[in-house]
């Protein structure tokens, strides 16, 4: 099966005036370029959860956008959806949703109930299909409540959840999300989270996610692709990802008395309660189960809890090994 999205050598130079100093700068300027995306070829296939992680500059955002039309690359292709994006710009809005974190689709003073109905408008829904996938998505995402509010005396978290459900009204087969919890507070984030992986795995939507926090790439991606100079680093399954880069995990143990440092070949013990110890397991010198074994003949075990490390270390060993 082809994939959804198709990159071959994909390319984009921004070109920019600076003054030259002195009264000459008032006539002339010196021009210079910036290699925003440097070369990317990248394949994605039809359901696959991807995020494109990398710091500040890296070519995410530049990239995003390209795909989904805003963009014409200095050179290289691009297929989405068997569409030239900056070619076949209005088709292809037909067939994407996009969600930038800064920017909204809403308008400000009117109610997000008007703005769907515009919306249907727009993409050119029949209003029978629209109205029952707009009341699906408005039960699904909790937000019955805030539709006759105006747009701009909701709450960020509030306006996100409804940008996302206004992304999704036409019925996309790709999803575009662009820092889409940037801003967010903790318990909007989870939420977001949650209803965009359940909302892809319940509609077999594909999902292309800009971010950087660690967490939307756990909890949202099964695979991700890692930037940085605008040219891609890395780019595997979410679960190989960690196991590549971070050879070990963290075990935490409850006790009923305080526990022991373990003499282990490759276990450290990170800082804790006296009744919770957590313990960096390096899995290439010592098995888990040595330790939990050896933390067991110590005794009053209550409770223990096996994880990977946190994304963020991850993220931070790749750019580590790849500067």
């Amino acid at each position: 099966m082809a994939p959804i999205i198709a990159i071959e050598n994909l390319v984009k130079t921004f070109r920019y005036a600076r003054r030259k100093p002195g009264v000459s700068g008032l006539f002339q300027r010196d021009f210079r370029s910036i290699e925003a995306v440097s070369g990317i070829s990248l394949a994605i296939a039809e359901r696959e959860r991807v995020a494109i992680i990398g710091p500040n500059g890296a070519g995410k955002s530049t990239t995003l956008k390209m795909l989904s039309g805003i963009l014409e690359p200095t050179s290289g292709t691009a297929q989405v959806l068997g569409l030239v994006p900056w070619k076949q710009r209005r088709d292809l809005a037909y067939r994407i949703g996009v969600v930038f974190g800064q920017r909204s689709q809403l308008w400000a003073e009117l109610p997000a109930r008007d703005s769907f109905a515009l919306l249907r408008r727009i993409y050119d829904v029949e209003r029978a299909p629209f109205a029952r996938r707009e009341e699906e998505l408005v039960t699904r995402f909790g937000i019955a409540d805030l539709l006759d509010q105006p747009v701009q005396r909701l709450s960020l978290g509030q306006r996100m959840r409804c940008e996302i459900v206004a992304s999704l009204l036409h019925a996309p087969a790709l999803l575009f999300l662009d820092e889409p919890t940037i801003g967010l507070d903790i318990t909007a984030k989870a939420a977001i989270r949650d209803f965009i992986r359940e909302h892809a795995q319940a509609e077999g939507q594909t999902v292309l996610l800009t971010s950087h926090d660690t967490r939307d790439i756990e909890l949202v991606c099964d695979r991700v692709v890692v930037i940085n100079e605008g040219r891609i680093v890395v780019d595997q399954p979410t679960d190989q990802l960690r196991r590549q880069f971070l050879g070990h995990r963290l075990v935490t143990l409850r006790s009923a008395a305080p526990m022991p440092d373990l003499m282990l070949d490759g276990v450290m013990r990170r800082a804790g309660e006296p009744h919770v110890a957590v313990y960096e397991v390096d899995t290439r010198l010592t098995r888990v189960d040595a330790v939990v074994e050896a933390a067991l003949a110590h005794g009053g075990i209550e409770d223990i809890t096996i994880e990977d490390p946190p994304m963020e270390e991850v993220v931070r060993a790749i750019y580590d090994a790849n500067p």
